[in-house]
Order: C-alpha cells, then sequence, then structure tokens
C-alpha cells in the first residue's frame, strides 16, 4: 500500500462525520473543533480528489454521488477500526496486571495488604513473581517492578514508593557473649542473605571489611524464608528495620550497625501509557505508602 497516496486521515474523518451529521456545524460538535475547520478539512479532500463531495441544501449539506460513495466506505472501514480499538481495550481491561517484586517484599509488605486491593478493585486480577532476579520488563508482559535499591543507587527521577532504615539482626542467644562494637565483631558468625544478591559483601565493603575479612558462611535462600530463619537462630541478616520491628521490641532478635533511611522501594515502569487497571494498582501501592500502615512481619 501506497501510505503517502491517501489523503490525510482528519480530512477523511471530517468528511465522514459531516456525511453521518448533515450540518457543518454539528460536525465541528462532534469533534470538538470550529466548522470553519470542517469546512477547510473537506476542501482540502475535494481537492486531494479533484472531486466534488459535497454541496450546499440550505443550512446543511447534500452528498453528491461520489460523496456518497465515499461516505459509505468510510463508514464500513471506521466502523472497523473502532470494533478493533474496542475489542483491544477490554482484552487490556482483562488481562491481569503482572508485577514482579522480590519475594522477601512480597511477604513483608505486599501479601498482608492485598485483601484491601481485591476488595477496591474485584474487577482487576493480580499476578504476582516474587522473585530474587530482575525480571525483565516487556509490552504484553509483565507490567510493573517495585525494586530495591540503596538511596544513593537510585535510579535518576525513580518512582520511590517508600524508604527503609536499614540493620543487621540476630537472635540474642546466638550473639551472646560477643562485644559487637564493630562490624568486624560479626564476622565469625553466620549471614543469611536473599538468592541473587551480594548483601552481605555489600556491606561489609560499606563498612570497610576487605575481602579476605568477610564472613565464610553464607547461606543463600529466597528471601521469603530468611526471617523465618533468623528468628530460628540459624544466622544474622541485613534488613529493612520495619519487618523486625515487633521482634526487636520483644527482644526475641536484636539489631546492630543501623542506618536511617538508607534504602527505598521504587516502582519501575516501561515509559508506556498503563492501562486503566495498571494505573489502579499504582495508585492503590502510593496510598498504602503515604498512609504510614507499618510494614507487616
Amino acid at each position: 500500500m501506497s501510505w503517502t497516496a491517501l489523503p490525510s486521515l482528519n480530512a477523511l474523518r471530517a468528511f465522514a462525520v459531516l456525511a453521518e451529521t448533515g450540518s457543518y456545524s454539528r460536525a465541528g460538535l462532534a469533534l470538538n473543533v470550529t466548522h470553519g475547520a470542517i469546512v477547510q478539512q473537506v476542501k482540502a479532500l475535494e481537492r486531494d480528489l479533484d472531486l466534488q463531495l459535497v454541496a450546499r441544501a440550505g443550512r446543511g449539506v447534500v452528498l453528491t454521488e461520489e460523496g456518497a460513495r465515499l461516505a459509505r466506505d468510510l463508514n464500513a472501514g471506521f466502523r472497523t477500526i473502532r470494533n478493533s480499538i474496542e475489542a483491544l481495550r477490554d482484552t487490556g481491561h482483562e488481562r491481569p496486571v503482572q508485577v514482579t517484586m522480590s519475594p522477601a517484599f512480597a511477604v513483608q509488605w505486599l501479601m498482608p495488604r492485598l485483601a484491601e486491593f481485591q476488595t477496591q478493585h474485584p474487577e482487576i486480577t493480580l499476578m504476582l513473581n516474587p522473585s530474587g532476579k530482575l525480571v525483565e520488563l516487556r509490552p504484553g508482559g509483565m507490567d510493573l517492578a517495585i525494586r530495591y535499591a540503596r538511596k544513593d543507587r537510585l535510579p535518576e527521577g525513580a518512582d520511590v514508593l517508600l524508604s527503609c532504615d536499614l540493620l543487621v539482626v540476630g537472635t540474642p542467644e546466638l550473639v551472646a557473649g560477643r562485644e559487637l562494637r564493630d562490624p568486624a565483631d560479626l564476622l565469625g558468625l553466620p549471614w543469611l542473605q536473599e538468592l541473587g544478591t551480594d548483601e552481605v559483601a555489600e556491606w561489609c565493603a560499606r563498612h570497610g571489611l576487605p575481602p579476605e575479612r568477610r564472613p565464610g558462611n553464607i547461606s543463600h535462600m529466597p528471601g521469603n524464608l530468611i526471617l523465618r530463619a533468623v528468628r530460628r537462630g540459624d544466622g544474622l541478616t541485613y534488613t529493612v528495620r520495619s519487618w523486625v520491628a515487633d521482634a526487636l521490641e520483644s527482644g526475641a532478635l536484636v539489631g546492630f550497625f543501623a542506618e536511617k533511611d538508607a534504602g527505598a522501594f521504587h516502582i519501575h515502569t516501561l515509559p508506556l501509557a498503563h492501562r486503566p487497571a495498571v494505573r489502579h494498582f499504582i495508585r492503590w501501592l502510593k496510598r498504602q505508602a503515604a498512609g504510614g500502615a507499618p510494614l507487616v512481619p
């Protein structure tokens, strides 16, 4: 098809609406433009085709034989386009909102709140993909990601959902009898870290501990299992303070080397127009974060 040989789509649309309404004024109202704009578009179309398509009839217009033929074909064509667009929009509404995040964030913050979202939006289906790996977003696939970064490593323009304090935690029994005044004092203890991350090495590096002095006893596991293992006394972990606030308060866990407002969870999406269901979910996430509700351990 030679696209350059086709008249302007705006001109074709203006003529189709004029043919449907029988009036330049009514056509202008339908397209939210002046009647003069409709006149100019139709005249341009007539010049392009070198045909007269309409003729004045009192305050309205009548179609010529050629105009009636074109109007009939345009009506069929635009109806096909409209039906296709509506079908696509319906598909967009029906397709689940796919979200990826770390297993720890899913268990500790998101899942305890999801019942409220489903109550507010029963028409929206969510599909969660908790993963320690960085899942790629692509059109028609994953809609959004909730990702973690330290504040000093946030991507430029990041849409921050939650800021958080961070610290190392373990059971009192695990650290009993040790003087823990320096980060190096923790090195002889077992550590737990989320699969797909290098949190322990990064923590040690930030505290000036060289590679040869870093812990060798590190267990890797899904993030949703770590805090349960920590509470059992299996090792130390570096985590979000809010996720262990109750255990710290009760004394079931003790914390070390806290870092105020050091981390953030941010919303990452593709630079595309979001489906209404995705927009609803993002707004809900932000309302939850702004509400100040504690993170559920």
